[in-house]
């Protein structure tokens, strides 16, 4: 696990994505110091982020042989940068089954340097699946399931005042972070996906990693009135797939279904907890920017819609849409119990919008 400063005690952790212990200690805090420490906390948070990642990636990168880092380090400008999915394929990286024990704990680091405690539980079940899908498939596929099958990329060289990204991705799980000047500009496109979406036999039965992104829009989607429910009902059969899929840019098109402006305060909280579910998964001084971000975009702008079942069981698809950011939820796949959620950044995906910004500043210099 990498060392450094990280603290939780950071600003926006009232936003809901913090743990309900911690605020509740907070809230024994005199207001005046309390205000100051989130102060202080704003400062440094940005800093620590870098460090920690760019120190987790460091020690990984240390850790390998050559052979080893050859196959885990690209060129920053590396098109491979945005070669992204979420399905069993060939990818580049170095495997996690391709390394020792020690060198494994060392990537599993890294992937803790950029998820909350939240999202690195989601994410390190997900991998944990692929042996319940061995136990029920069986030997004999192009792409065995095995929960070691995760690759490992590092873009670029770590530093903590560094421009740099890197990537653990294997089948549902696709975590892309970039950094920029010591900067986190994007923890974006951000995938994950269970297969079963809950466990129904076993000494695992009722395991339901993405039960949250489900059980909210469904409670939203119930809580709208006749009128608005038709407004966010976009069709009656959900598509196959998220309809991004893997798109190196989300092209999301014209948002649609029902309005956070019109909706309650209580429902439009209700979907708020649902973005937050997604913005969430990340390490909550990264969460908390985006977070921020999409309420300065305008909350009264996102849209939320549904296609297909509206029940427990039955095969359906959402999304949420803002000026910045798109949430896609789709469970259709293995008679509705195989989930794909993604969250993209509509401009900022792997960094480029800060990217362009950081170019145009250093050739106005």
């Amino acid at each position: 696990m990498p060392t450094g400063t990280r603290t939780d005690l950071v600003p926006g952790r009232d936003l809901g994505l913090a743990d309900s212990g911690r605020v509740r200690t907070l809230a024994l805090v005199k207001p005046l110091s309390l205000l100051l420490g989130l102060l202080l906390a704003a400062r440094l948070a940005a800093a620590d982020v870098a460090s920690e990642m760019s120190e987790a990636a460091q020690h990984f990168l240390a850790s390998l042989g050559d052979d080893q880092r050859a196959k885990a380090s690209f060129e920053w400008a590396s098109e491979e940068r945005l070669n992204w999915h979420f399905v069993p394929m060939e990818r580049k990286g170095i495997t996690l089954k391709e390394l020792g024990s020690a060198q494994q704990h060392l990537a599993i680091g890294l992937l803790s340097s950029g998820l909350s405690h939240r999202g690195f539980l989601k994410a390190t079940t997900i991998m944990s699946l692929e042996q319940i899908l061995q136990d029920m498939e069986g030997p004999g596929r192009r792409f065995p399931r095995d929960p070691l099958l995760y690759h490992v990329s590092i873009f670029g060289t770590p530093a903590p005042k560094g421009t740099w990204g890197w990537r653990i991705e294997g089948h549902h799980l696709s975590v892309n972070f970039t950094l920029v000047d010591g900067q986190v500009a994007a923890g974006t496109p951000s995938f994950m996906g269970t297969n079963p979406a809950e466990v129904r036999v076993g000494g695992r039965a009722g395991l339901r990693v993405l039960g949250a992104e489900e059980d909210l829009a469904r409670e939203l989607i119930h809580a709208l009135p006749e009128a608005q429910r038709q407004t966010a009902l976009i069709d009656k059969t959900a598509p196959p797939d998220i309809l991004t899929l893997d798109q190196k840019k989300a092209e999301a098109g014209a948002p649609k279904g029902v309005a956070f402006g019109d909706l309650t305060p209580a429902q439009r909280e209700l979907g708020l907890r649902l973005v937050r579910e997604f913005v969430g998964r990340l390490r909550p001084e990264v969460a908390d920017a985006d977070f921020a971000k999409i309420e300065k975009a305008g909350i009264t702008g996102i849209r939320f819609s549904w296609a297909g079942g509206l029940e427990k069981g039955e095969k359906h698809y959402y999304r949420i849409q803002g000026p910045t950011f798109l949430l896609e939820y789709d469970n259709t796949q293995n008679d509705g119990n195989h989930v794909h959620a993604v969250w993209r950044d509509l401009g900022n995906d792997f960094g480029l919008d800060i990217l362009r910004e950081h170019l145009r500043a250093e050739h106005a210099k």
